[in-house]
């Protein structure tokens, strides 16, 4: 069974930094997709930035520049590194998994991130 485990949010103010962490079980994680998406009150969940198994990246082009994905296999754990973040970067942060043994896509529980101006 895949389990996602989100941690690292919270309360900064604009221009601050923050790094989100997200822990993952039950799957080869080495050969998974990664994500990070996020949703804002009353907006629909959007991308934010993937890591591919080969470690390729993309990024939502509102934070390209200021936001970082990485990943470290030996602790099966992905990370979102967020840097001069501004009022706009408030949603939750969800952590995204796609990978074997099924190819599904399994969800973190989130983790609330608010700025403030």
């Amino acid at each position: 069974q895949v389990r996602l485990v989100e941690s690292g949010g919270g309360l900064v103010q604009a221009g601050g930094s923050l790094r989100l962490s997200c822990a993952a079980s039950g799957s080869l994680f080495s050969l998974a997709t990664m994500g990070w998406h996020r949703q804002a009150p009353g907006k629909q969940r959007e991308l934010v930035a993937t890591i591919t198994g080969g470690r390729s990246t993309n990024y939502a082009h509102s934070v390209k520049g200021r936001f970082t994905i990485s990943r470290d296999n030996a602790k099966n754990t992905m990370y979102l590194q967020m840097n001069n973040l501004k009022p706009e970067d408030t949603a939750v942060y969800y952590c995204k998994l796609r990978g074997p043994p099924d190819w599904r896509d399994y969800w973190g529980q989130g983790t609330q991130v608010t700025v403030s101006s």
